[in-house]
């Protein structure tokens, strides 16, 4: 894999999975890492009105755009009340209104962390459920719980979680 996207699913200044996916596409040796922010992909709040009215919005295009460039995606989803967050939900319906297979086959390293214990398990399921009805390859995924507590200071502290993502990383590269 030459070139990478990282890109956390959430708006916050301090996103967690932001740091997740940064992090994770780090351990890609030999590869050309774009961290992407969604805070850079700000659409108007998708409706069928609005689509009629102004068409598709220039970020949805230029993000789908990116995604099917890439030879890889490093995907962290946050999760708001068992789903995906409001911020990445409605970029995903934006994309998928102007590509309905918005990941094209581009391998998917899907992650999902929280500071609760159960990681971000609800928006993995939703995700691995819904991401290859739009073109999603996902040869791997990785949910950190407890995020907090496992990562500090730039780093994966846990050694077992640590192995266990090195795995997933490896099971993603190996893909292409």
């Amino acid at each position: 894999m030459k070139k990478i996207i990282a890109l956390g699913g959430s708006t916050s200044k301090t996103s967690i999975n932001k740091k997740f996916a940064y992090y994770t596409a780090s351990l890609i040796e030999r590869a050309d890492i774009l961290p992407l922010d969604l805070n850079d992909f700000a659409a108007p709040l998708y409706s069928i009105d609005e689509e009629i009215a102004n068409g598709i919005p220039k970020e949805a295009k230029n993000l789908v755009k990116l995604i099917q460039n890439a030879d890889g995606l490093v995907l962290s989803l946050a999760e708001h009340n068992g789903n995906f967050t409001a911020g990445f939900k409605n970029i995903f319906d934006w994309m998928s209104r102007h590509e309905p297979k918005v990941f094209a086959n581009t391998p998917i390293l899907l992650l999902s962390t929280s500071p609760g214990n159960r990681g971000g398990a609800s928006a993995m399921s939703i995700a691995l459920e819904r991401f290859p009805r739009h073109g999603a390859s996902i040869p791997s995924h990785f949910s950190l719980p407890s995020f907090q507590d496992n990562f500090r200071e730039g780093e994966l502290m846990n050694g077992e979680l640590k192995t266990e993502l090195q795995e997933k990383v490896r099971l993603f590269v190996s893909s292409s």
